[in-house]
This record gives structure tokens, C-alpha cells and sequence, in this order.
């Protein structure tokens, strides 16, 4: 490669490793989702430092090489394509075999989250895939159990880690995730991260990009406008969600909220006209 190319850029390294492929195999795991486009996967460990690029290649022969892992298993032709003249795995694919690389619930949930917050797949998509693998085998059990915690209307993975100590942690029922609410003059009152529409409790990721004064003022006048409107609120920081103590205050704010009936409440899950219409112009663009 010339010497002005970076080799630290993700997408330079799976491009010059997915050369190693010959006749037979595609890149896979978190190198095709991140080829094919979706940004959290940045090919790089909790340390920091980069991945081996994942081939996919059977039994086909690929020289051992340390920016490379080597996977073995059996990849059908139907199973991947060529994208941009580089071999590559389908979305469902290359998700399965990144969640067998994780070997953990909680991280396969964000990644299937992820996958699906990049427009890769839906999860019931990654199901049906799921569905064609019988045998409980291979992290088949795995990818199903995360598929059934997974979600297509996740933002970030933060969001997806704070469901998850909601449901996992604090063992709260499923909640929904960025559904707008409104007052009941059809006037938005925001967007939370994490809402429990039968308690009435609304729950917020506070990362640094919120920790800007601007910003703050904001997200505080949005906090209040979910309070002044019968909402229960919490905040979770960053390093919280790995707090057994945060899940204790979800369970505490949640046993504190309101559970008012429709027809007592100030707040709507009920699209007005004028959000469906602007929601329709904003998927046709």
C-alpha cells in the first residue's frame, strides 16, 4: 500500500484483509456490519485496540495472519455477496456470527440493536435467519435468547444498555423506546430513551453530549415538562448502568409513579396529524 494511506482507518483495514479472500469466502461478524454500514461496529476492543478482521473461509486454506481471525464455519453462497468488490457476508450472517464472537447475552442485544438502528435488518428479520439454524447449536441458543431482548427502535447503545439493566437488572417490564408523547393539545412534550406507559415513567441517558450548557438547559426543560405533565423521570449517567444501585432506583421510581388510567392522564401515546404527516415526509426523503 502507498505510505499516505492510514492504515488505522477500520474500513482500510477490512478492505486490505478481505484481500486474503480467494475463491471461496467473505469478510464477517463485525467487519461486514461495518462494511455494509453501520458505524458502531468500529472493529476495536474494550481496550481499544483493533480487532482481527473476521474471514469467513471454511475449509478453503488463508495464510495465519495476526489481523485476522480465521472462521471456519461453513458460509453458503447464499449467505454472502459482493459489496463495493469486497466479499461480504449478509446482514443476518455476519450479526450471527459477531454475537457468537461476543459469547454474551447482553453485548449480542446491542449489536442486533445496532444492526437494526443502521437500517442492516429488522429483528424479526434476524428471526426468521435464526429460524433456519435447527439444531441448538453453534450459538444458536444465544442469538435467540438476545434476539428476544432485542429491539428495532434503539438510538444508541447506551439506550440499549439501560433497557437492559431495566428489564435484566431491575427485572421491570418491557419498556418503549423513543416514542414521542404528547399533551393532550397534540403539543410534543419529547422523545424519552426509555418509557413505561402503564406506570408513567419516563427514563433518559444522559451522556457528555449532554453535558454542555446549552444542552442542559434543554434537557432540562424537557425533564420538567414530563413532571409538570403526571410523568415520573430518571436520569442514568455514564458509568452508571454497570450499578447494581441504579437498578434499585428504577425499581424505587417506578413504585412511586402515578399508574394513572387513560382517562386521567395529561399525556398521550396518540400521534397527532401534523407528527404523522412530518414522520411520512421524513421516511419518503
Amino acid at each position: 500500500m502507498p505510505a499516505r494511506v492510514d492504515p488505522t482507518i477500520v474500513e482500510q483495514r477490512i478492505v486490505e484483509q478481505a484481500a486474503r479472500v480467494r475463491a471461496y469466502g467473505a469478510l464477517t461478524a463485525w467487519a461486514a456490519l461495518r462494511w455494509r454500514g453501520a458505524a458502531y461496529f468500529k472493529g476495536d476492543d474494550a481496550a481499544g485496540d483493533p480487532l482481527p478482521v473476521p474471514l469467513a473461509v471454511g475449509r478453503a486454506c488463508v495464510r495465519p495472519h495476526p489481523g485476522i481471525l480465521v472462521v471456519r464455519r461453513q458460509t453458503p453462497l447464499i449467505e454472502w455477496n459482493v459489496l463495493d468488490d469486497v466479499p461480504c457476508a449478509i446482514a443476518a450472517r455476519a450479526l450471527f456470527d459477531e454475537i457468537i464472537r461476543l459469547s454474551a447475552v447482553r453485548p449480542a442485544v446491542v449489536a442486533i440493536d445496532m444492526a437494526a438502528a443502521a437500517g442492516l435488518l429488522t429483528v424479526a428479520e434476524f428471526w426468521a435467519f435464526l429460524q433456519r439454524h435447527i439444531r441448538p447449536r453453534n450459538g444458536v441458543v444465544l442469538a435467540r435468547e438476545a434476539t428476544l431482548l432485542a429491539i428495532d427502535d434503539s438510538w444508541s447503545p447506551q439506550e440499549s444498555w439501560m433497557r437492559l439493566c431495566w428489564v435484566l437488572d431491575a427485572a421491570l417490564p418491557q419498556p418503549l423506546c423513543n416514542t414521542p408523547l404528547f399533551d393532550l393539545d397534540e403539543n410534543l412534550l419529547g422523545i424519552p430513551d426509555l418509557f413505561d406507559p402503564v406506570a408513567g415513567v419516563v427514563g433518559e441517558y444522559q451522556g457528555e453530549v449532554h453535558s454542555s450548557p446549552g444542552r442542559r438547559r434543554a434537557d432540562d426543560a424537557r425533564s420538567q415538562r414530563f413532571l409538570d405533565h403526571g410523568l415520573a423521570y430518571f436520569e442514568v449517567g455514564a458509568g452508571q448502568l454497570g450499578d447494581i444501585r441504579t437498578a434499585t432506583r428504577m425499581r424505587q421510581v417506578r413504585v412511586q409513579a402515578k399508574f394513572l388510567p387513560p382517562d386521567q392522564r395529561a399525556w398521550t401515546l396518540e400521534q397527532p396529524a401534523w407528527w404523522r404527516e412530518r414522520d411520512q415526509q421524513r421516511r419518503a426523503s
